[in-house]
């Protein structure tokens, strides 16, 4: 059922045609509006990369326990590096997803790392073709989601590069994940339980296959597949918070398989769009009325991500 995901092009946005650019505009907005998830082609990776990355990771995932474990870090230093299998949960869950995970990082140069107070990413010593090629496709994404973000400042009447400014050098997230094969019927736990993404947009490549579904607004789970050449890409709970809801941050889960295809891994590799921590996430002055009254507290990005983070067991 992934027609219910509307699929998109990019390069029409790009166009030298205002009708064409316009209707991206307006067609990407009915989307997050609606159901807050579009399918995307005409981005900015390669297939070459995006085959490559896929190699590393497997090489990766493939690598000792003991080894992989080198890489793990506490707190907030593990925006960076590995996330052994469980640790994370979805809010509100006690049960750790069926999951590992490893985070590339902004790259920065040594001033505007300690600038903005990031972690530095973490360089995997046994794999070097897994490093250079995460950068690649961190910095393909980070290229994508800057022009989603201007089609979406102009649904939303405001200058077109409104969020430029605030996600250059942000504190965004490549995350290849690994589903691991399941053993044994897991007791109420997924590969991902359902969930809101914390950040502002999220692109995702690998929903080539079932596993990642939307929950639609009457209440029903719908596959998200996108074609070969297509990323998915969603609203998360930072953008829905900043439109107070109009665009609409969509809970979403990755099922576990019927139990003919457990022993089967599964890969996918989102991109979490960041701003920097100093963002305002005060609610849209354009987005209030008498029909839509503010919902949300005044926050900047750093303290409701620090929030969130406490949630899902990570810090």
């Amino acid at each position: 059922m992934s027609v219910n995901i509307p699929s998109l092009d990019l390069s029409h946005f790009l166009s030298n045609d205002n009708y064409v650019k316009n209707k991206f505009v307006t067609d990407l907005g009915s989307a997050y509006e609606q159901i807050g998830f579009i399918a995307l082609k005409g981005h900015f990776l390669s297939k070459e990369n995006t085959d490559q990355i896929y190699r590393q990771i497997k090489r990766f995932f493939n690598l000792p326990i003991g080894t992989k474990k080198k890489y793990e870090l506490d707190g907030f230093e593990g925006q960076r590096g590995y996330t052994s299998f469980g640790k994370e949960h979805a809010k509100g869950k006690k049960q750790g997803d069926l999951k590992e995970f490893w985070h590339f990082g902004q790259y920065l140069d040594d001033q505007d790392y300690n600038k903005y107070k990031y972690p530095k990413n973490i360089y995997v010593k046994e794999i070097p073709e897994f490093n250079e090629v995460g950068k690649l496709v961190y910095q393909s994404l980070e290229k994508t989601a800057i022009y989603v973000l201007k089609a979406i400042s102009l649904f939303l009447e405001l200058e077109e590069n409104h969020f430029d400014k605030y996600v250059r050098n942000g504190n965004s997230i490549l995350r290849p994940i690994h589903y691991p094969a399941i053993k044994s019927k897991p007791v109420g736990a997924e590969r991902a339980a359902a969930h809101g993404d914390i950040n502002l947009i999220t692109l995702l490549m690998g929903a080539h296959g079932k596993g990642l579904q939307v929950l639609t607004n009457d209440g029903k789970w719908i596959d998200a597949i996108a074609k070969e050449d297509e990323i998915i890409i969603n609203v998360g709970d930072m953008l829905s918070r900043y439109t107070n809801n109009k665009l609409k941050s969509t809970i979403h889960r990755v099922v576990n398989p019927p139990k003919k295809y457990w022993t089967e891994s599964r890969y996918s590799i989102p991109f979490f769009l960041h701003p920097v921590g100093s963002m305002s996430l005060n609610v849209l002055d354009s987005c209030i009325d008498e029909n839509n009254p503010k919902k949300y507290k005044d926050i900047n990005a750093n303290e409701f991500l620090i929030q969130r983070l406490k949630d899902i067991g990570v810090l």
